[in-house]
Formats: C-alpha cells, structure tokens, sequence
C-alpha cells in the first residue's frame, strides 16, 4: 500500500493579500472536472469593454466585503455576505464594482460536473 498524499489545508481569510492593481487569484483545489479559487479584490473592476466569456460553468460566493455583477443582458446583481450566483458557460459577464477586502469563492466546473 502506498502513502497517503499530504493533506492541505489553509484559511480563506488569512493572510489576505495587500491591495494591488490587481485581483488576487488563488487555486485552492483543482481536481476532475473542477477548480476551486479564493479571489481577493480591492475596488478593482473589469476594464471597461471587457467581459468574461467562459468555457466553464461557474458558482460564485461572496464571503466578505461588497461586490457588483454585469451581464451582456443588462442584468446587475449587488452581491453581499452569503450571497451567491451560478452563471453558465457562456454568459458573459463583468465585474462592475469590489469594496476593499473583498472574498470570494469561486468553483468553476467543465461538463457540467457541477
């Protein structure tokens, strides 16, 4: 019999990454069909004219702060604590506003694993 992998295991709220022109991205897990990924921003947005155009489905908490969703519909969606949102493969979308020490997490599934 072979050993174990070794275990992993971390906190989504520490340490969190100073504010940067950029979001932070962080694969917590990736196995399969999914991935896992803590993303920290700071007011960042999307460029303007830039949208998310997945080949993954994608559910989306936020954990901590405040944040704004875009859709190519028109839909906006205001997202606090607790709040989450599936958005197909395919749907474009933006980020439209982050507050400071925003959280989030993100499980993105191909083939609708999720």
């Amino acid at each position: 019999m072979g050993a174990s992998p070794p275990l992993r295991w971390g906190n989504l709220y520490a340490p969190l990454p100073a504010a940067g022109a950029e979001e932070h991205f962080q694969t917590l897990f990736a196995g399969g069909a999914c991935r896992v990924e803590r993303i920290v921003s700071h007011g960042q947005v999307s460029p303007p004219g830039f949208w998310y155009d997945q080949a993954e489905d994608e559910w989306v908490v936020l954990l901590q702060g405040e944040a704004e969703l875009g859709f190519a519909d028109g839909q906006r969606i205001k997202l606090l604590p607790g709040d989450w949102v599936e958005i197909p493969a395919g749907c474009r979308h933006r980020v439209e506003a982050t507050a400071q020490g925003t959280v989030w997490l993100a499980v993105h599934c191909m083939d609708g694993a999720g």
